[in-house]
């Protein structure tokens, strides 16, 4: 199906346990945060929500703690054109983004045709497709009432 939403909710505190890495009080705060996130926040946005749950969280943890994590293959960073990296969980199964360019809005979606359509231009070009990102940018279409 075109468009199908992908769900949001990946578990960061248990991928931090999987790859070993050290968890902290502060980190556990900031991984909850990343979880519990259904937008796609740069840092300064993921300060403002982990500080409000633990007002000892520095902005300076907080770009330490997502540089480890995106070392870590934990989270993906994201350009959406706004001028500020992005952050989200690296989901286990690939999805793209739609931008809304006005508002900002991030819409994540599969789309399986496309996905075959891009493997097939890989191989009309001469490449086996081994990864790859989109990100469309849009307006919303006007409708009428």
């Amino acid at each position: 199906m075109f468009g199908t939403p992908v769900p949001n909710r990946i578990d960061i505190e248990a991928l931090c346990a999987e790859r070993g890495l050290r968890i902290t009080e502060q980190r556990r705060v900031i991984a909850r945060v990343l979880s519990d996130s259904v937008d796609h926040p740069d840092v300064d946005k993921l300060y403002e929500r982990a500080a409000a749950i633990d007002s000892g969280i520095s902005i300076a943890t907080v770009y330490r703690t997502v540089r480890l994590f995106e070392e870590a293959g934990i989270l993906d960073r994201h350009d959406f054109g706004d001028g500020r990296a992005r952050y989200e969980a690296a989901p286990e199964a690939h999805h793209d983004h739609m931008i809304d360019v006005e508002t900002g809005k991030v819409i994540e979606f599969v789309d399986p045709e496309l996905e075959v359509l891009q493997r097939q231009i890989a191989e009309r070009l001469g490449y086996r497709l081994v990864d790859h990102r989109m990100e469309l940018f849009g307006v919303r279409l006007e409708r009428d009432s």
